[in-house]
């Protein structure tokens, strides 16, 4: 597998909020004829690039849309922080599964919606995936889940809503390696050449007041200020949610996450034929799903059932 992924084609689509209409992008990986649609989320701070190597490996068989959820990555920032939230990334992914099945819909033929979610992408999937009616065949939930532990959420608080600068694109990469070291940043998990192409996509260059050319995350920092340095005392709990979701899924755990506990995600799969648990030891919250090892049992849970 290539250290660095072909390009995918880069779209985008208008989405609709109480301050009126934006934008979002996504990487549209595959045939887009192909009735087989596997939506891939990403994190809180995270973008659609995040997959890539997931996507070139299912592209082949499946078409594969990697959206930046809106805030992040090339997608628009919103103009009320107050609106960036699940009800608005929930419209616009339903707008986006509109999108990627109409042509099958005006045709008359059948199609699949398969959801691949990190974190927050992951709570984006699980409520799609409770909701009656919902499109989704399948779910990979990417170490999180019912239980979002308090510790986690206030190790995410102590990077997440922060703007940080750097002078150089070199001095903005070593600092993202810091923050890839949950990953396995460094190891076969996420190798150096895969990091220096998640910084890539996960950096913007901002100019400040004196005109300089500075180094930033490529995200609002807006849409996680309720995260910024906060203590969780009490951990979110999302059993109601969960327990309305009846297709088949494939959990994903780091074997050291801080968010989704050993305890909580057995208990999302005990006694649920359809559904199974598979733990990277020595991996933090989350896994970069950019190794072999990782890849694999998510290609064969897709494509293979």
């Amino acid at each position: 597998m290539p250290s660095s992924p072909p390009s995918p084609r880069l779209e985008s689509l208008t989405g609709f909020s109480a301050a009126g209409f934006h934008r979002f992008a996504y990487a549209d990986w595959g045939d887009p004829d192909n009735p087989q649609v596997v939506v891939c989320a990403h994190g809180l701070t995270r973008n659609g690039r995040d997959f890539d190597w997931l996507a070139r490996r299912l592209a082949p068989h499946a078409r594969v849309v990697c959206p930046d959820i809106v805030g992040r990555g090339a997608s628009d920032w919103l103009p009320d922080p107050a609106l960036y939230g699940y009800p608005q990334y929930l419209a616009d992914m339903n707008a986006l599964i509109a999108r990627v099945g109409a042509p099958h819909a005006r045709a008359g033929r059948p199609f699949t919606i398969d959801w691949v979610g990190t974190s927050m992408g992951g709570l984006i999937g699980m409520m799609l995936a409770a909701a009656p009616g919902t499109p989704l065949r399948r779910l990979v939930m990417n170490d999180v889940g019912p239980v979002l532990a308090r510790e986690g959420l206030t190790r995410i608080g102590t990077y997440a809503g922060g703007d940080p600068r750097f002078a150089s694109a070199e001095d903005f990469c070593a600092w993202y390696e810091g923050l890839l070291q949950p990953w396995g940043a460094g190891t076969d998990a996420l190798p150096p050449e895969r990091i220096r192409h998640l910084a890539a996509h996960g950096m913007r260059r901002c100019t400040d007041a004196s005109g300089a050319t500075t180094y930033a995350p490529a995200y609002d920092p807006a849409i996680a200020a309720g995260f910024h340095g906060k203590v969780f005392d009490r951990d979110v709990v999302l059993w109601p949610v969960w327990e309305k979701v009846s297709i088949p899924v494939l959990v994903l755990r780091g074997g050291d996450s801080g968010l989704l506990r050993e305890e909580t995600a057995r208990e999302m799969v005990d006694g649920h034929p359809e559904r199974r648990l598979l733990t990277f030891p020595g991996i933090g919250h989350a896994p970069a799903l950019a190794s072999d090892d990782q890849i694999e049992p998510v290609a064969r849970f897709l494509l293979d059932g």
